[in-house]
């Protein structure tokens, strides 16, 4: 078959089928990120505020914790939720400073957003800021300074631990109550193994009711009393040296008369099959009563029967037991879980100073305290509201990190955005001494994009940023490495006298992950999506409109044979439905008179959003930058 000289259309993917590239595809990705940063921003530093997010059951959740709030936003942008991950693994890898990879990432973004659209190449800026990464992780290691000595005191160890769980709480809803919450995680975690270090050995427990000051520290194991058949009244709820056993037996009678078939010849063999039902269970517990335990827990339920028969004999039993709970009392008691009964040794059991069943707010919990090889504790945590308490968990978390990765990386820089300036000062002068080309105006822009972490902190404080981004740079010519924000005084001042200290772990993995999230999202330029992309359905689930979506949709024809302009249509989100398309320009007086009409309707839908989110457009011919309005 001839052709005539044409080309024959070749379709390589389905229809259907959107894809987006070039330049304008990794500007719609930064601009996407740059969105995400302006949601989290406001939450950096001592003065930033919560947010309050509420999810689609309505369930509400109030925290300024980095990771959370990027957990919860929903992000469904490919490119943003970048973002997510790196603040998950600034969770996981430090346990703080979640919002500031989040931060410097998108300010990162920010800033070379320009010189994407000059056409620079995106692999030049890439190795602009991996050269510049790697400098500032140099001069992060060259600065640091190194406070807990080999050597030293306990004392002044404890006090240095403290000092830095109190600077990561200092941003946190619980700063009002930093001395008291900072002995407590210090505590937490100088009880568990050294070499091990395992935060998860460290339970949190909640209770709703009293005061921040009512939290406590169990150095041991507490957990909510479980469920309890008849009889456990009468048993005793406290002992001093008990000895503890710990099961993975049901300990309940189980007749097998509606689970099993029996053939009898007459009553008398019958009557001998429930005998040895009942025999089976006596035999179980009178192997566990000659062990001489006073304690006995079972991840399985423990039933009325064996309540009595225990209550019966001045022992305490406690069934349905979580599996982590069970866990940690193992590791403080020395206790082994065993599977049966038969074969009880003395060396399976365990023991700790005191056991108590004690009353807090409106629950009854089982406490096991002074527990000789102990390397596990529980915090018991009590406030006014569920939403506050778990804010306070958090919270803790955070500072417990911080504190784990002091003991294994003793170096710490100050915080208040002094180490970001000094590395703001030293990257602008290098790059204009030492970087040629177009890679000294990528690292000059990774220079300025790390002023963001004061720029903000002042901000979110209600100071003059301005005023005290110029005082610091000065500070920093002059040499004062540790001149940071002076929060209380609203100035500058030095911070590492000050006791504003962070490991410089935090610094050192949260330029790293911000920078490569940049690279990451530069080296994207071509997106291809199997499904249309509809507004308001690509960043956050429910989005407004912006400046640059009107002038796609302007752009954009229609297929029902009216015209290129067709009638605009409505999708759920109370956007515009993005019709099966075709690019035209208005040529007749018809069509001219169907843009405006189409142009005015779309910019009333403006004007009628109540909620102003965010979406990203998606690329067509001649697209300019997306705006967010």
């Amino acid at each position: 078959m001839a052709f005539a000289g044409q080309t024959p259309t070749i379709i390589v993917l389905k229809e259907g089928t959107d894809t987006s590239q070039g330049k304008g595809q990794i500007i719609s990705n930064i601009n996407a990120c740059v969105a995400v940063q302006s949601t989290i921003k406001s939450t950096l530093g001592p003065y930033g505020g919560d947010l309050l997010l509420v999810d689609s059951n309505g369930r509400q959740t109030i925290t300024n914790d980095g990771a959370t709030v990027m957990k919860l936003l929903d992000i469904v942008h490919p490119a943003a939720r970048i973002l997510t991950d790196i603040a998950r693994s600034q969770d996981a890898e430090v346990g703080d400073g979640t919002t500031s990879v989040v931060v410097l990432a998108g300010e990162i973004l920010k800033e070379i957003r320009e010189l994407v659209e000059q056409g620079v190449s995106a692999q030049t800026i890439i190795k602009g800021l991996r050269r510049g990464s790697a400098m500032a992780v140099n001069k992060v290691k060259e600065i640091a300074a190194d406070i807990i000595q080999a050597g030293e005191s306990e004392e002044k160890k404890v006090e240095t631990l403290r000092r830095l769980a109190g600077t990561a709480m200092n941003s946190k809803l619980i700063k009002r109550n930093a001395d008291f919450f900072t002995k407590m995680v210090v505590d937490a975690v100088l009880s568990l193994d050294q070499d091990d270090l395992n935060e998860k050995l460290i339970g949190v427990k909640k209770v709703t009711g009293g005061g921040l000051q009512d939290s406590l520290f169990v150095n041991g194991v507490a957990f909510k009393k479980t469920f309890s058949y008849a009889g456990f009244e009468q048993q005793p709820k406290s002992f001093r040296d008990p000895k503890i056993v710990c099961l993975n037996v049901e300990l309940e009678l189980k007749s097998e008369k509606d689970n099993a078939e029996v053939r009898v010849e007459q009553v008398s063999e019958y009557q001998a099959i429930v005998d040895a039902e009942w025999q089976i269970i006596y035999n179980k517990l009178e192997a566990i009563y000659k062990t001489g335990a006073k304690v006995v827990l079972s991840k399985l339920p423990i039933g009325d029967l064996a309540t009595q028969y225990f209550a019966d004999r001045d022992i305490f039993c406690a069934g349905r037991v979580s599996s982590d709970d069970m866990d940690r009392v193992c590791q403080a008691t020395g206790a082994a879980t065993q599977s049966t009964c038969s074969d009880i040794q003395e060396r399976h059991l365990g023991t700790c100073g005191s056991f108590e069943e004690r009353q807090i707010g409106g629950e009854r919990f089982n406490l096991f305290a002074e527990c000789p090889g102990a390397k596990t504790c529980t915090l018991v945590l009590r406030g006014g509201a569920e939403q506050f308490i778990a804010e306070v968990e958090r919270s803790l978390h955070d500072a417990i990190m911080i504190v784990k990765r002091a003991l294994r990386n003793t170096t710490i820089v100050a915080g208040g955005g002094a180490c970001e300036m000094e590395l703001s000062s030293f990257m602008h002068g290098f790059a204009d001494r030492n970087v040629p080309h177009k890679q000294q105006a990528v690292v000059k822009a990774f220079a300025k994009a790390l002023e963001v972490i004061p720029r903000q902190l002042c901000d979110n404080a209600g100071f003059d940023a301005t005023d005290i981004l110029n005082r610091l740079r000065v500070e920093h010519r002059k040499g004062n490495v540790w001149a940071g924000v002076d929060f209380d005084h609203e100035g500058v001042r030095d911070n590492m006298a000050a006791f504003v200290w962070e490991p410089s772990l935090v610094k050192v993995n949260a330029i790293q992950a911000a920078v490569e999230a940049a690279c990451l999202i530069l080296s994207v330029d071509e997106t291809i999506s199997e499904f249309p992309l509809f507004l308001g359905s690509w960043l956050f689930p429910s989005t407004a409109l912006t400046q640059d979506v009107i002038d796609r949709e302007r752009r954009v024809g229609g297929a029902s044979g009216t015209g290129p302009w067709p009638s605009p249509r409505r999708c759920s989100a109370g956007a515009w439905r993005r019709p099966r398309t075709r690019y035209a320009s208005p040529g007749s007086v018809k069509d001219r008179r169907r843009f405006r009409e189409h142009d005015a309707w779309g910019r009333r839908q403006i004007k009628d959003i109540k909620k102003p989110l965010l979406v990203q457009s998606t690329m067509c011919l001649n697209e300019r930058p997306l705006r967010v309005l």
